[in-house]
């Protein structure tokens, strides 16, 4: 089951900053090269993609990455041009890249707003650009998933306007996609990770959390879950792995939410 063998998977934002630890991008696709496929990648920065690709090489994946810009067309357009002359499809794409930046419409600058709605939205509209005509044309179509947040979904304790906004965005644009092209064999859907202990996480803890106390920042957001933990990068990996699998191949326009039961709990009596 869930088994990959020979699909293309082009995932954007798949780079591990770290050497300790997983990110979501990197746990997804090394996720999907376990199940066989093959793995094209596109980061901001280049080394923090190849520390991925080591990673499924040793374990005897494929895997290729590229310098890539995810909020400029041209920089997309080489990205999916890459793949097709090296494999000449994609079967599956996946959009990792996301940021979050504080601020409520008052205080945050315009400049903010735009980088926010450039990197977390427009960079899925710009892979949909040009991998969803080469999906139509492919006989056994393809899967997309988007990585959205809870934070579209509802407010989370911070204030985070334009990253709230965009991730609720990413959910209908993956809902409205999915029906256009429901007849196309090309399936879209979304996965909704909740608090989610990773690198980047840490890195958010130390930048905001009262005098960088990474340790009182993380035993603050365990209690917000019923179940009492964050989850991990391998939660919503298997998520994806799932839904770009043939096992759910009568699945799309949905959102898979990975939270420990976070939004459906109005807190402790």
């Amino acid at each position: 089951m869930l088994r990959l063998d020979g699909r293309v998977a082009l995932i954007t934002g798949l780079g591990q900053t770290t050497e300790e630890g997983w990110g979501i991008g990197a746990a997804i696709a090394t996720k999907l090269a376990q199940q066989g496929a093959i793995i094209f990648g596109g980061n901001r920065t280049l080394i923090a993609a190849q520390r991925t690709k080591a990673r499924i090489e040793k374990e005897g994946g494929v895997c290729n990455v590229l310098e890539t810009d995810v909020t400029d067309s041209t920089s997309v357009e080489s990205l999916v041009d890459a793949c097709m002359q090296r494999y000449g499809r994609i079967d599956i794409l996946v959009n990792n890249v996301g940021k979050s930046e504080p601020g409520c419409p008052a205080n945050m600058s315009e400049e903010v707003w735009d980088q926010q709605v450039d990197l977390n939205l427009k960079s899925v509209y710009l892979t949909g650009h040009f991998v969803l005509p080469i999906m139509e044309k492919q006989q056994t179509g393809g899967s997309i998933v988007n990585v959205s947040s809870i934070a579209g979904l509802r407010y989370i304790g911070k204030p985070q306007v334009a990253y709230s906004a965009t991730k609720a965005a990413i959910m209908q644009f993956t809902k409205t996609t999915a029906v256009i092209y429901a007849e196309k064999k090309v399936r879209l859907n979304t996965v909704v990770p909740g608090l989610i202990y990773t690198p980047y996480t840490r890195a958010l803890a130390r930048r905001y959390s009262p005098e960088g106390n990474e340790a009182e920042y993380m035993r603050m957001r365990d209690p917000q879950v019923p179940m009492r933990r964050m989850g991990d990068a391998w939660d919503v990996a298997n998520a994806a792995l799932f839904l770009v699998s043939d096992e759910a191949g009568y699945i799309t326009g949905q959102n898979i939410v990975v939270d420990g039961g976070i939004t459906s709990f109005t807190g402790r009596a």
